[in-house]
């Protein structure tokens, strides 16, 4: 009989078969010969940029290299963190292509009422109306580029709407109360102005013109727009369908596979814990790693100060409690260091906990691992305040030409100056490589370790290795290819390899505390990456459905997007078996025996809850395509975003702060520190929870509800933004915010900060390592 046809037991040491490597090998192969194919295509299928677009007597409106220059101004004053283009950017401001598109339907429809009937729109009856609407669609719809000379002649009313923006943004960005907190007279260049209006306008005419050889646009319709013709295509529709035929066949052949195969799962039951850590034994190499943890609090804390100005100022854009806020913090500036103190701190905690995790794997503490730890922690500092401070000079254009090197690239996600990414890189590198040298094998004290080992650093080195694509994302290059690059980014680093590296973390924790038997930690790995990268891969795709990608890739994206959320539903099969380890076992007289980190497997329950609703429920709904056709942009997707960046990577980050600070803490100094954890898991998940369900979820689906009934652009106006009842659901976010900064990011900064001093102390006074007398069997 074949090994993989033997039975395993959670008591089975002895080789895997070797089809569980295969399988992941053969899964990441597939994936990524079809995520490698539609990117290719992005440089086919984008819209093409003229290099001349001229009005109907020939005289030019603008050029190829105005609407590259426009593309550099959106980034160059942050604007991705005030509105979007296609629906990615922030939500502060309006989507500019919406915006720009409907106006220019509404001249042209102005227009033909004029040549028609010698009357306004407006004055017309229904019927002669709708058959304006119907000769404006299909005057927008048809293309008039010419590949072969490289021309785009633009009607008499696209020129005249496009001549009629420069003024109309001019007078957007003058006033921070109708602009969502920018500063005041953000652009009065003229020469800026009249090139950020060519970029928009480009993108508004690759909204609404037909491709070549089809009957949609360019970016499959969107923005949803009756006016100008725009509707969801036929395609929006079949696949949305069909993913969820495949979210069903893929949970029916996980859930079969778990009823046959009862030996998965995380923890592993029938066996006497034998723990390889004992919380209090740490040496100074782990205990230089509490400082980084220290620095995770506060810029969690920071994250959650910003995050606040940020919902103010949809709340009330006017001012901040009679303080002109925007003068110093505009509403960009906030936006953009609130999704870069998330990444930082959330990196900061997994990079601190992996090399705290390859030591305790050692039989001995190299004597350089304690000053190497120091100098990547100043490495780490100085790149997040370099960064941040950058941002902040760019954003007020302090910097000048240098803006893209040091200052702020203006790219979602990606917005730290391009020398700052060169140092991150290099960083993480340096991380790895101190990783690798703390766990090679011969260091060892486990060698039955070694294939969760192998592991854990083949995901740890992909954390800067898909980070790699960052670096050739430019300024100036075509938005539908540089905004593919930005999601591998996006959604492949941090949604899946960030993912499988915080499983290979979570599956050695559990390893080393005595909760999973080596085979169990490993079937764990290997099953949760073939789950995530046979969906998540190819699901990088649901991102590009509208940004200039064709039906391809919708058609390829929405069927595995749909597998993303298998994974997720499994969840619920180990919830149990969490709850039952926190809550220990009891001792011969019947006392309850105290589990060390209980707080830490409270957040990774939390991690699984926020997973299925934030990941699976949220962004299931989000990533169907006819879904995401009316909402990509609402506020459906920062609710889905909350939800599981915060609910999951957070609180994964959290929960390994709160391993440490437990490891690193003897029982004396443990309770001083355990009653400011306890408000802490309280705080952040009834604040991430309130901020959810009283703000962000009721006001994307009212949201949602315009786009729906008026079109995409009124959702994301100012009409709709600025209305008493948006801004009434913005003002019922101060709850949740208030819950989770007071009872939730400051109760673990002051954790943190009790950790450190202990740690501090025992260096200056050695005391006894306490050893537990009672530990959970």
């Amino acid at each position: 009989m074949s090994e993989a046809a033997l039975p395993l037991t959670d008591d089975d040491d002895g080789p895997l078969s070797p089809w569980w490597v295969r399988a992941v090998l053969i899964v990441m192969a597939l994936g990524f010969a079809g995520l490698i194919a539609v990117t290719l295509l992005a440089y086919r299928n984008a819209p093409p940029i003229p290099t001349q677009a001229t009005d109907p007597a020939g005289s030019l409106q603008f050029s190829g290299d105005d609407i590259a220059e426009g593309q550099a101004v959106f980034l160059k004053y942050g604007l991705m963190a005030n509105g979007s283009i296609w629906g990615h950017g922030a939500y502060l401001g309006p989507d500019y292509a919406a915006e720009a598109l409907h106006r220019m339907g509404e001249v042209t429809a102005q227009s033909i009422a004029q040549a028609r009937h010698q009357q306004p729109f407006s004055d017309l009856t229904p019927s002669h109306q709708a058959a304006v609407r119907a000769e404006a669609a299909v005057e927008l719809k048809t293309n008039r580029y010419d590949p072969d000379t490289g021309v785009l002649r633009l009607t008499a009313s696209q020129a005249a709407t496009h001549r009629a923006l420069i003024e109309h943004w001019t007078r957007y960005f003058h006033d921070p109360a109708l602009n969502g907190g920018l500063s005041a007279d953000l652009i009065t260049d003229r020469t800026e102005l009249r090139q950020f209006t060519a970029f928009v306008s480009w993108a508004a005419w690759a909204s609404v013109a037909a491709r070549p050889g089809e009957d949609y646009s360019y970016t499959n319709n969107f923005p949803y727009d009756p006016s100008v013709g725009n509707r969801p295509i036929a395609g929006a529709l079949l696949w949305s369908a069909l993913s969820l035929t495949v979210l069903l066949a893929g949970i029916a052949a996980v859930l079969l596979a778990f009823g046959k195969f009862d030996y998965l799962g995380w923890i592993t039951r029938g066996h006497k814990v034998r723990p390889q850590l004992l919380p209090g034994q740490s040496s100074a190499g782990q205990k230089a790693l509490v400082k980084f943890f220290v620095l995770v609090a506060v810029l969690l804390l920071g994250q959650t100060l910003v995050g606040g100005g940020v919902a103010h100022y949809r709340a009330d854009p006017g001012g901040f409690y009679g303080f002109d806020l925007e003068r110093i913090f505009p509403s960009n500036l906030l936006r953009t260091w609130h999704l870069q103190l998330a990444i930082f701190w959330i990196a900061t905690a997994y990079v601190a906990a992996a090399l705290f995790l390859g030591r305790s794997l050692r039989k001995d503490e190299p004597r350089w691992l304690a000053p190497l730890t120091h100098w990547l922690f100043a490495a780490f500092a100085l790149v997040i305040g370099g960064s941040l401070i950058g941002e902040w000079l760019g954003i007020s254009q302090v910097l000048g030409d240098w803006w893209f090197w040091f200052g702020n690239q203006g790219w979602e996600y990606l917005e730290l100056g391009r020398v700052w990414q060169y140092l991150l890189v290099a960083g993480l590198l340096a991380w790895f490589a101190l990783l690798w040298t703390l766990v090679r094998p011969h260091a060892l004290a486990n060698p039955a370790a070694r294939p969760i080992v192998r592991m854990f650093l083949v995901a740890a080195i992909a954390i800067p290795v898909f980070y790699i694509p960052a670096l050739f994302i430019g300024a100036k290059a075509n938005y539908t290819v540089v905004d593919t690059w930005r999601f591998w980014i996006i959604h492949l680093w941090v949604e899946g390899f960030f993912e499988f590296f915080a499983t290979t973390v979570v599956a050695l924790t559990f390893f080393q505390l005595g909760l999973a038997r080596r085979n169990v930690a490993l079937r764990v790995i290997y099953l949760d990456a073939i789950l995530y990268f046979l969906g998540g891969l190819m699901g990088t795709g649901h991102h590009w459905y509208f940004n200039g990608q064709s039906t391809f890739n919708m058609a390829l994206s929405a069927l595995f997007s749909a597998l993303e959320v298998v994974p997720l539903t499994l969840l619920t099969l180990d919830a149990w078996d969490f709850v039952r380890t926190t809550r220990g076992q009891r001792d011969t007289t019947g006392k309850a025996i105290e589990i060390p980190h209980k707080w830490a497997f409270y957040f990774l329950m939390a991690v699984g809850f926020w997973n299925f609703v934030g990941a699976g429920m949220l962004g299931f709904l989000i990533n169907l395509p006819i879904v995401s056709y009316y909402e990509v942009g609402t506020l459906l997707t920062p609710a889905h975003g909350h939800a599981a960046m915060m609910g999951v990577f957070g609180m994964l980050g959290i929960a390994l702060l709160v391993f440490v600070l437990r490891q690193t803490s003897d029982d004396t100094r443990w309770p001083a520190i355990d009653r400011y954890v306890r408000v802490a898991f309280w705080g952040t998940n009834g604040g991430l929870a309130l901020m959810v369900g009283l703000s962000l979820f009721p006001s994307g689906l009212l949201q949602l509800w315009d786009v729906l009934n008026h079109g995409y652009w009124h959702a994301r106006s100012l009409d709709y933004i600025g209305s008493d009842r948006s801004h009434l659901l913005e003002w019922m976010r101060m709850p949740g915010d208030v819950v989770f900064i007071v009872f939730g990011a400051v109760p673990l900064v002051i954790a943190s900060i009790k950790g450190y001093l202990g740690v501090r102390e025992d260096a200056k006074s050695p005391r006894p390592i306490l050893v537990p007398a009672k530990l959970p069997v």
